[in-house]
């Protein structure tokens, strides 16, 4: 039976997930973690989208993107395919990388939007990796503290959902804590398995 098809528009936000096969690692040492994010650069120049976050964890990736006139399955397997090929070539290991399809959800409103941005960017705090999300060098959370340039990233979007010091105050929304912080957001969606 074939898989139903998944439903895009331009201008379309997702919350997109994607894990190693069984729980796997995608990433052994930073040279994976920057030939995935050369991959990322090398499909928008392809086929443009919009990133307006990412967090590479060990074993999963997140990116919260908005797509323009490609879906976010052709997207996703651009990278996808050319990073497994890329990691099963390094690794000398074969089969598959990619545990089945991505996940994705529709980001629907502007609460949605912050907090799956949110949610991202304390994904390395919630596993335990770091303890401030900053620490993090896989995630695009830096960018949004400092005026440093990243390529893949537009900062934009989430930024302008808070007034002057922007950047301040979506560090402060990043650091609130508690279910409080997520409003309905967290009573309503957590991503599988991250």
């Amino acid at each position: 039976m074939s898989r139903k098809p998944r439903q895009w528009y331009k201008g379309a936000r997702y919350h997109i997930t994607a894990r190693g096969n069984r729980g796997s690692d995608l990433f052994y040492d930073d040279a994976d973690f920057e030939e995935y994010i050369r991959f990322i650069r090398w499909c928008q120049e392809d086929m443009p989208f919009i990133l307006h976050a990412y967090c590479l964890m060990t074993n999963h990736i997140h990116f919260l993107l908005e797509v323009k006139n490609h879906s976010p399955g052709e997207i996703m397997k651009f990278i996808q395919f050319r990073y497994a090929k890329y990691f099963n070539s390094r690794h000398k290991v074969y089969g598959h990388l990619f545990q089945g399809r991505y996940y994705s959800k529709l980001v629907d409103t502007r609460a949605y939007f912050l907090a799956a941005s949110k949610y991202i960017h304390l994904n390395p705090v919630e596993a335990g990796i770091c303890s401030k999300p900053q620490s993090y060098m896989w995630s695009s959370y830096p960018c949004y503290l400092s005026n440093k340039e990243c390529p893949i990233l537009t900062t934009q979007a989430l930024l302008d959902c808070f007034h002057e010091p922007k950047r301040l105050r979506y560090s402060a929304y990043i650091m609130q804590e508690g279910e409080e912080a997520f409003g309905d957001y967290c009573k309503e969606y957590r991503p599988q398995g991250s």
